[in-house]
């Protein structure tokens, strides 16, 4: 498989992860968990969640968009798949600091943790061998 169509799979994991981003409000109850907090903190938090949200939108796009330039490896590109390596590391690394057993329930949520985590760990690859290969000569 070549870069371009593995960048191609990253921007559809990607896509495949805000499915499970769309479930975390619901399932961790963030409505009644958030409910103490004052309003200025609620919306924040909210804020900081679209936010990230977006942010893998962008990635999402710009690797199907994009994926023969950011596997070319210019400059701009090996900028762009830096970040997105460094973003999907840092969440990578959040893994094992979350304490989420008593969230996974069910066979298949941990399955989905799992799996995202596997998706987590090849973003970080993928983006990271992009970023830092040898140059195309």
């Amino acid at each position: 498989m070549t870069l371009d169509l593995l960048i191609v799979a990253c921007g559809l994991g990607q896509l495949a992860v805000l499915i499970a981003s769309a479930m975390v409000p619901v399932r961790l109850r963030w409505k009644e968990a958030f409910a103490p907090l004052p309003r200025l903190h609620r919306q924040m938090y909210w804020v900081y969640g679209g936010y990230v949200v977006l942010a893998i939108v962008a990635f999402a796009i710009i690797s199907l968009l994009n994926a023969g330039e950011l596997a070319a490896g210019g400059l701009l590109a090996r900028s762009v798949c830096a970040y997105v390596a460094v973003f999907w590391g840092v969440r990578c690394a959040l893994q094992g600091v979350f304490d989420v057993r008593e969230h996974l329930t069910t066979w298949w949520l941990k399955a989905g943790y799992h799996a995202l985590t596997m998706l987590f760990v090849g973003f970080t690859l993928v983006y990271g061998y992009a970023a830092l290969r040898p140059a195309a000569w």
